[in-house]
C-alpha cells in the first residue's frame, strides 16, 4: 500500500562518496507505471549468524567514524548535519561469501542526547519506499521523540540507496501511455532482464536481518519502532524475531500478518464509498455535486469503452503534451488522492469536471503519482510475490471480479509474479504476532488502504497493546493528528497504560472544494452552511 509521504534526496558532505541511488533498472517507464496502478499497498526464519562476524568487524570502525564525526550527511528538508553510513551484508544470507550489498542508514541525532543506548527506528511503507527520502517527514512527525532519542532511518534492501530495484523512467511521457492495454507480462520480462540482482532475496525476512545488523553495528541496546503501512509488517516481524531488542512498538495504518495485502481491493472500494457518503452528507458538497456517484460511474463507463486522448499542459513541466486518460488512470488518481485529507477534499470537484469532459483536475491529481510515488517497484514485486500472492483464496478471487481495482491489481500482479518467480514464504509467516511489548496501534476511519478492522485483527495476540481509531484520519494517523504526541508519550514512559486517545476525536476534517479555488459555493443562491455541518469532509446534518 502506497504511502503519501514527502520524497527527499540525500546529499553527502563527508569524505565517503555520496550514497546516491545506484539504479539497477532498465529504461522501462511502462512497467513502472503499470505496476504502480496495480500495486498493493501495499518460511521459518533462518538464523542471523551469517551476519554476526560481519557486524562485529564493522562495529569498531563504526564507533570510530561516529565519534570522530567523519561520516556525516545532510538530507533535504532537515537542516541538521546527520550521521550516515551503511553496513555490508550478503545479498543471499545462505551464501555469506557471495554477492554483497550495502544497506544504508541515516541517524537523526537526539537534541538532548541523554540516552545513547536507545533509538527509534522509523520504517517506511510501500512496499518500496525509501525511509531516507522521507527523513523530513519523519523528523517533523517525531520531533518530540527526537528530543531525547535518536531517530534511525534505514533504506530497506531494494529501496533508496540500498541496491535499488526499479526500472528507470523512459522517454515516453507517463501522461500519454495507455496503461489499460499494456502487456504487463512482456514489460515485466524486459525489466527483470536488466536488473542486476537476485530478486528472490529482497523480501521482508531478509530485510529484518539487515535492520538488526544495523542496530548491532550502531550499538543500540534497545529500539523503539514505528512502522507505517507496509512498514507495520516489518515492525511486527521485528517484534516476532528480535523481541529482546525492542522497547516499544507503534503500528500506524496496520497490515496484520494474517492479511494478504492484496485484500486491499476491498479497502479501496470502502474508501471510495466513504468519499461518496461524506459528500452526500455534507450540505455544501451535496448541493454542488448532487449526483457525484452517478457522475463517477458515468466517467468510468465511458473510459472503459475507450480512453480520452487530448492535448494538455503537463502539470509538472508546463509543456504541451498528449494525455491518454484511461480508466486505470482515472481510478488510480482518485485512489491516491484519498490517502491525504487535503487532497481528498479536491476529489468531488475533479470527478464533476471529468463528467463534463474536463480532465484537467484529474490530471492534477494524477501528477502526484508521476514519480511512481517514490516506489521501488522491483522491490515491491519481490515482497508481494513472495509474501502475498500464494495467500489468494478462491473467495478472494471471486470478490475481486466485482471490483475494478481489485480485479486489475490481481491480474497485474499475477502476470508480474509469473516472471519474478519468488518462492512463497512458509505458512508460519502469516501467523498473528504474539507479544507483550508495549504496542500502540493507530487506524484512520477513512483510510482507503488499511481500515480499522485490520488493526483489530493485528490485536489478536498482543497482550500489552492499545488500538486507537482516529475518526477523521486517512492513511498515516500520526501525520494528521495528536497521535505523534501519543508516540512520544509511549517512548518516554515505555507503557501503554496511561495512553489516552481522546485527543484523536478532535474534528480536523477538511472542507470539500466546490470549485477550482474555493470551499465556498460560487452560486449566491446556495445557502452557506454552518460550521457544524460543513466545517470539513464528512460533516453530517
Amino acid at each position: 500500500m502506497i504511502d503519501s509521504m514527502t520524497h527527499r534526496k540525500l546529499s553527502k558532505t563527508a569524505q565517503r562518496p555520496s550514497p546516491t541511488r545506484a539504479r539497477h533498472g532498465a529504461t522501462n517507464a511502462t512497467w513502472c507505471k503499470r505496476m504502480l496502478s496495480v500495486s498493493a499497498l501495499m518460511l521459518a526464519m533462518a538464523s542471523t549468524a551469517t551476519w554476526a562476524s560481519d557486524v562485529k568487524n564493522q562495529q569498531t570502525q563504526a564507533a570510530a567514524d561516529i565519534a570522530n564525526n567523519t561520516d556525516t550527511c545532510y538530507v533535504e528538508g532537515v537542516s541538521d548535519r546527520l550521521k550516515c553510513g551503511f553496513v555490508t551484508v550478503p545479498e543471499n544470507p545462505n551464501k555469506p561469501d557471495g554477492k554483497q550489498i550495502q544497506v544504508h542508514y541515516v541517524v537523526l541525532p537526539a537534541v538532548k542526547n541523554v540516552n545513547h543506548e536507545e533509538a527509534l527506528l522509523a520504517i517506511a511503507g510501500g512496499p518500496g519506499q525509501s525511509a531516507i527520502d522521507n527523513a523530513a517527514g519523519f523528523d517533523a512527525m517525531l520531533s518530540k521523540v527526537r528530543q531525547q532519542r535518536d531517530i534511525l532511518l534505514i533504506d530497506q534492501r531494494g529501496t533508496g540507496r540500498s541496491n535499488l530495484l526499479t526500472c528507470d523512467e523512459g522517454a515516453q511521457s507517463p501522461l500519454s501511455f495507455d496503461d489499460d492495454n499494456a502487456d504487463t507480462l512482456a514489460e515485466t520480462q524486459k525489466c527483470l532482464a536488466k536488473i542486476d540482482a537476485d530478486v528472490t532475496q529482497y523480501g521482508s525476512l531478509n530485510a529484518i536481518k539487515d535492520f538488526e545488523a544495523v542496530r548491532q553495528y550502531l550499538g543500540y541496546k534497545k529500539l523503539h519502532i514505528y512502522g507505517i503501512s507496509y512498514g507495520t509488517r516489518m515492525a511486527q516481524l521485528y517484534m516476532r524475531l528480535y523481541p529482546a531488542h525492542l522497547a516499544t512498538a507503534t503500528l500506524d495504518g496496520i497490515v496484520p500478518m494474517q492479511q494478504s495485502v492484496l485484500e486491499i481491493g476491498a479497502s479501496i472500494d470502502r474508501g471510495f464509498d466513504l468519499l461518496f457518503k461524506d459528500c452526500q452528507e455534507t450540505t455544501a458538497c451535496h448541493a454542488q455535486f448532487p449526483e457525484l456517484k452517478a457522475e463517477f460511474d458515468q466517467v468510468a463507463a465511458s473510459l472503459a469503452k475507450a480512453p480520452v486522448m487530448e492535448n494538455v499542459y503537463d502539470p509538472v513541466t508546463g509543456e504541451k503534451t498528449m494525455l491518454t486518460m484511461t480508466r486505470g488512470k482515472f481510478y488510480g488518481s482518485i485512489r491516491m488522492a484519498l490517502y491525504q485529507a487535503n487532497v481528498r477534499a479536491l476529489v468531488p470537484h475533479a470527478i464533476h469536471q471529468a463528467a463534463k469532459h474536463n480532465f484537467q483536475p484529474i490530471l492534477g491529481l494524477y501528477s502526484l503519482t508521476i514519480d511512481n510515488a517514490g516506489m521501488a517497484m522491483g522491490m515491491h514485486a519481490s515482497v508481494v510475490c513472495g509474501e502475498d500472492m500464494h495467500r489468494i483464496t478462491p473467495a478472494m478471487r471471486e470478490q475481486a471480479q466485482h471490483s475494478f481495482m481489485g480485479k486489475t491489481m490481481l491480474e497485474g500482479l499475477e502476470a508480474t509474479c509469473e516472471v519474478w518467480k519468488v518462492p512463497a514464504v512458509d505458512d508460519s509467516f502469516s501467523e498473528p504476532i504474539s507479544s507483550d511489548i508495549p504496542t500502540l496501534l493507530l487506524s484512520g476511519e477513512i483510510d482507503p488502504a488499511t481500515p480499522p478492522s485490520w488493526g483489530e485483527l493485528a490485536m489478536e495476540k498482543l497482550t500489552n497493546a492499545k488500538h486507537f481509531v482516529a475518526p477523521y484520519a486517512t492513511h498515516g494517523v500520526a501525520y494528521q493528528s495528536c497521535a505523534n504526541n501519543l508516540i512520544a508519550d509511549l517512548v518516554r514512559s515505555g507503557s501503554v497504560k496511561d495512553l489516552d486517545g481522546e485527543c484523536l476525536k478532535k474534528d480536523v476534517r477538511r472542507s470539500f472544494y466546490l470549485n477550482a479555488s474555493s470551499v465556498e459555493p460560487l452560486d449566491a443562491n446556495i445557502k452557506k452552511t454552518t460550521a457544524d455541518d460543513n466545517a470539513s469532509t464528512g460533516a453530517k446534518e
